[in-house]
């Protein structure tokens, strides 16, 4: 099998995923754009899945504003049009950002936590760059997974299968650190101003979000992980014991997670 198909083999979200994505909002999960929308604003959202953050910027752009989600899945495109299909300046296409080419430009074009899953995001950012209008702004929202932070170390089940993860990821294509190289993609395309921010995620025990955010390695280990075993990095024993430790783990002794993520922003 080529190198690219594997890259898209992996990449494709499975069946299920949409339960993380709904959970996302502007607010919670994309904050770093609200200093950037404007009422009137033309937004592009790559990889948009579900349209739950896609939404909150249309709200924000307002009813003279254009707002346009594309994503690779047909599956999270078709959920995205049935949940949010009636606003006004809000479409949803499946599409790929390489071969992308809408009848317009844009002012600001996002994409969060996307760029992890492109064996090629110099190339996703060439095109994003071509699609804006003058003076407009990228803004990539995306994680360093060698920087997770857990408190106290979760079972060695789960850390088997988060390096076993990376590994899968790593030979597929995909930049496990892309959040500490965005700047340097963006200077390499010519961007200018380039702003970073930090928007680690953290979880604390107590919070009442804890188990859903610190259990997001729960829903990988569930929904990726099959693709884990079936491709020889990980056995089905472990797997299972990942999920039934570290679900432990976060019921007991679990303190803190925290996700290293990076908000970089350049502009044209």
């Amino acid at each position: 099998m080529k190198e690219n198909n594997i890259s898209e083999e992996r990449a494709a979200m499975p069946s299920g995923t949409h339960v993380v994505l709904d959970r996302r909002t502007l607010e919670n999960s994309n904050k770093n754009l609200l200093k950037w929308l404007k009422p009137g604003m033309a937004v592009l959202d790559v990889g948009c899945g579900t349209g739950a953050i896609t939404k909150g910027i249309a709200e924000k752009t307002g009813l003279k504003g254009k707002v346009a989600g594309i994503d690779v899945s047909e599956e999270l495109i078709t959920k995205a049009k049935l949940n949010f299909g009636h606003l006004e300046n809000l479409s949803f296409e499946v599409a790929n950002i390489l071969s992308y080419t809408p009848n317009q430009k844009f002012d600001l074009i996002t994409s969060a936590r996307t760029l992890q899953w492109m064996a090629a995001p110099d190339k996703a950012l060439e095109q994003m760059k071509k699609l804006l209008n003058p003076g407009g702004i990228i803004s990539i929202l995306d994680y360093n997974h060698e920087k997770i932070n857990w408190q106290p170390e979760p079972p060695k089940t789960m850390r088997r299968f988060y390096n076993a993860f990376l590994q899968w990821r790593k030979e597929a294509g995909f930049d496990n650190t892309i959040a500490d190289h965005l700047k340097q993609l963006m200077n390499q395309i010519g961007l200018k101003d380039i702003e970073i921010s930090q928007q680690h995620e953290l979880s604390l025990n107590g919070d009442s979000n804890f188990s859903h955010q610190a259990g997001i390695w729960l829903e990988v280990a569930r929904l990726r992980g099959p693709q884990l075993v079936q491709s020889g990095y990980i056995s089905e024993e472990d797997r299972l014991a990942a999920i039934e430790e570290y679900e432990h783990w976060i019921n007991s002794n679990g303190q803190s997670m925290q996700l290293y993520l990076l908000a970089v922003e350049g502009h044209i």
